[in-house]
């Protein structure tokens, strides 16, 4: 890791790749590609280096976010329908004990009563949900504002 640029791992899980067709009145118009962008925007600004995975497979997730340890500072992590019951993720980020913002394009307060609850949150440091794709940049932000030390 570097000393001076922090490194982000930025995770998209499964059905993501299917942004700006998959039900947009829920997920919205802007493809995973736009997105992507966006957040290589605000990472320069950040002054961060992100790497952008994407994963429809549970195992890749939980080996991605192993494979973290050591070489990134922070994960912003997307579970998608892992959210709501992979222990094996949520063991994964327990595991690496990075700092992780857990993001949701929809509020998944306002879904299916199955989407209530994720059990990933209770081991990152912050989760944002419904704000569309500003929920990943401003999940880029709280861990600049963590790696600059703030409240944790």
């Amino acid at each position: 890791m570097s000393l001076t640029t922090k490194q982000v791992l930025v995770i998209h899980g499964p059905n993501l790749n299917m942004l700006g067709q998959r039900e947009p009145e829920v997920y919205g118009s802007l493809t995973l590609d736009t997105i992507n962008a966006r957040l290589r925007e605000k990472a320069v600004a950040l002054g961060v280096t992100i790497t952008i995975v994407q994963t429809n497979h549970e195992g890749v997730m939980v080996e991605t976010i192993q494979s973290a340890l050591g070489q990134y500072d922070g994960i912003v992590i997307n579970p998608a329908a892992f959210t709501h019951y992979s222990i094996a993720v949520r063991d994964a980020l327990a595991a690496v004990a990075l700092p992780a913002i857990e993001v949701h394009l929809s509020n998944i307060y306002c879904r299916e009563e199955f989407r209530h609850h994720s059990v990933t949150a209770p081991v990152v440091n912050g989760q944002i949900s419904g704000l569309g794709y500003m929920g990943y940049l401003l999940a880029l932000e709280a861990l600049a504002a963590l790696f600059n030390g703030g409240k944790n």
